[in-house]
């Protein structure tokens, strides 16, 4: 690493001429890939941008101007160039650097960053705060184009372009959000980026009028309005420069000479200009290059091959699997998802009925809407979403499905503790979230065997419903059926005679309780275990029971203690007078960072292993550990 080594922080990077600039561009590409290959991470969206982040960075002067990511997931290569290189092996590892922007790890991190859509919102105000404090600087959005599709970058562009403070939008164009971009922008994006007459005569036109602007205010205005002729004459669309905005572009964004020239033209221009980038996602690594989709968020994998590390069977490809087989007999099923095909596990329907498949783009407000309309007129929708992006769209949730009782299935992926993606990406909320709404049902499978058919069920409900699993490899407790379902009644696993304890579990944390359960027998301590099903409605009648019999209740849930189960079963047992010790395992009210989900779970107390010594001192202190 013969310049990266050099490079303490983003002030070093401008001491580089272009030559050293190429050369830091692919020793930075090296060293993501290094660690990448053993961490995991969001690959090909990096280094798709190590150009123009360098190019960034020998341009502005960080951190008193600002760049803000928009999802952030492509900020490595900033991390590198600000400071944090020797902590890079670390990144997303339990205590490392978050593989999202934060603040808090340098300043240099303008904003936290996690969900998409976001950037231009932040760099408005950002700018606005600069203009009202007389503070002078350089603010820069860095958004994807697949970002374009969510409707909050329209609201932000069109309070920015009206209020006219300088700012800059750098639309990031690789063709691709996570899954190939869907909808008119997309279109839109790749007229701008084929029409080559528009690119060379907008170049001339601006540079010329940039020269000429001592020329006298008319003068210079009529050139303005000839400018704007030929534009409309070549170019369908001019959205950007309709709603305020100063276009430039495309630019090739892995030729540094052609950003950094682009990005002091954009300098010069004193209202809100947006420079449209042509980059190459998984760039100089043929593997993603090839399948970006594949390498967008990636596991550990062979960095000579790049084959992905195999996994066991997902809850994710259990649900995709079942969805399948019900949309083969019923006609009125549909799939929709907000720009997540492959991680949702929506891509196998979408190969099998296209018909009956929707992309909507990153816009989940639409997609909840958009699904519960499609309910209400006769169809069977299954949205599919990740838990923390599923936030996106509280109010059309409450609104639009439960107010107007849609018949709406919400396939709630990435539930729970996902690890290594850290505070913004944890699925901790959506059982608070959805426990909340009036006439939502929730479910949680156990385990493989139970997902598919809560989904069945969850299709034949006609009400709406949400059907929350977590990430990762599908549990199989072999040794209990599931028993059929019916609403708001959850299964008892295990009665043992003489039972001191009763344990209620929702979800993936049904095997931590028969784990516990296990380990009070070898105490002589008989527990039993029930497996709640539901979240909402909550099975009044065995809670009671279990309270009555028993006397101490233990709830486990893998969601926050705030408005979660063990909230709810307490209020219960208030309500019906029943007296009971009760005791909640739940996350506590705070953002959970990253880490591997054994390591997240222990932290926090989450374990058999951990949360055995706390059963034993509350209520068997006569008996040793």
């Amino acid at each position: 690493m013969v310049v990266l080594e050099t490079i303490r922080e983003s002030a070093d990077v401008k001491k580089l001429n272009i030559e050293q600039l190429n050369l830091l561009s692919k020793e930075i590409r090296q060293e993501i890939l290094q660690v990448v290959s053993v961490n995991g991470g969001h690959l090909a969206s990096n280094l798709g941008v190590v150009e123009l982040t360098v190019a960034l960075h020998a341009f502005l002067n960080l951190p008193q101007d600002e760049i803000v990511w928009d999802v952030g997931h492509q900020c490595y290569a900033h991390k590198l160039l600000t400071g944090r290189r020797d902590e890079f092996t670390t990144l997303r590892t339990y205590k490392g650097l978050s593989g999202f922007p934060k603040p808090h790890e340098s300043p240099a991190d303008a904003y936290v960053a996690g969900h998409s859509s976001t950037s231009i919102s932040v760099a408005v105000g950002i700018a606005q705060a600069a203009k009202l404090q007389h503070i002078k600087k350089r603010v820069y959005a860095v958004i994807g184009d697949g970002a374009l599709s969510g409707g909050m970058v329209w609201e932000a562009m069109n309070h920015g372009g009206d209020l006219k403070t300088p700012f800059t939008v750098i639309l990031n164009d690789n063709e691709m959000s996570i899954a190939e971009n869907v909808g008119a922008m997309s279109l839109y994006l790749t007229r701008l980026r084929t029409d080559k007459r528009y690119r060379r005569l907008k170049d001339r036109v601006t540079q010329f009028l940039l020269s000429k602007k001592k020329l006298g205010h008319t003068f210079y205005r009529g050139l303005e309005h000839l400018r704007d002729a030929v534009k409309y004459f070549l170019v369908r669309g001019v959205l950007f420069e309709e709603m305020g905005f100063v276009y430039l572009g495309p630019v090739d964004g892995h030729d540094i000479a052609e950003l950094l020239k682009t990005l002091k033209m954009a300098a010069r221009i004193e209202k809100p200009v947006l420079i449209h980038v042509i980059t190459q996602k998984g760039r100089g690594y043929a593997p993603a290059e090839q399948n970006p989709t594949a390498f967008h968020g990636v596991g550990s994998f062979n960095l000579t091959t790049g084959e992905i590390r195999p996994k066991g069977r997902t809850y994710t490809e259990c649900f995709s699997d079942k969805l399948c087989e019900l949309a083969a007999t019923d006609q009125r099923i549909v799939a929709v998802t907000a720009a997540m095909p492959h991680g949702t596990g929506l891509e196998k329907f979408r190969l099998q009925f296209p018909e009956r498949f929707y992309d909507v783009g990153i816009a989940e407000q639409h997609m909840v809407t958009f699904s519960a309309a499609l309910a209400l007129r006769g169809m069977r929708p299954v949205a599919a979403v990740y838990s923390t992006f599923l936030q996106r769209a509280y109010d059309q949730l409450m609104q639009d499905v439960c107010l107007a009782e849609a018949p709406l299935v919400l396939a709630v992926d990435r539930a729970g503790v996902v690890g290594e993606d850290g505070e913004t990406h944890q699925g901790l909320f959506d059982i608070a979230m959805l426990r909340a709404m009036p006439n939502m049902t929730l479910l949680a499978p156990r385990d493989a065997l139970t997902l598919p058919p809560m989904l069945e069920y969850a299709l034949a409900l006609g009400r709406p419903v949400a059907l929350r699993y977590p990430r990762g490899e599908a549990a199989r407790l072999a040794s209990y059926t599931p028993q059929p379902l019916m609403q708001g009644k959850g299964e008892v696993l295990a009665e043992p005679a003489g039972a001191q304890i009763g344990l209620l579990a929702l979800g993936d944390m049904v095997q931590t309780a028969l784990q516990i359960a296990a380990m009070l027998a070898k105490r002589g301590i008989p527990a039993a275990v029930a497996d709640l099903r539901f979240a909402k409605p909550l099975d009044d009648d065995l809670i009671v029971d279990f309270a009555g019999k028993y006397g101490r209740l233990l709830t486990l849930e893998d969601g926050i203690a705030a408005g979660g189960v063990g909230e709810g079963i307490a209020l219960l047992l208030q309500t019906r007078g029943v007296k009971a010790d009760l005791m909640t395992a739940a996350f506590p009210d705070e953002f959970v960072a990253q880490g591997k989900p054994a390591q997240i779970f222990s932290k926090y107390h989450m374990t058999a292993e951990t949360l055995l010594p706390q059963i034993m001192r509350r209520w068997f202190k006569e008996i040793n550990l």
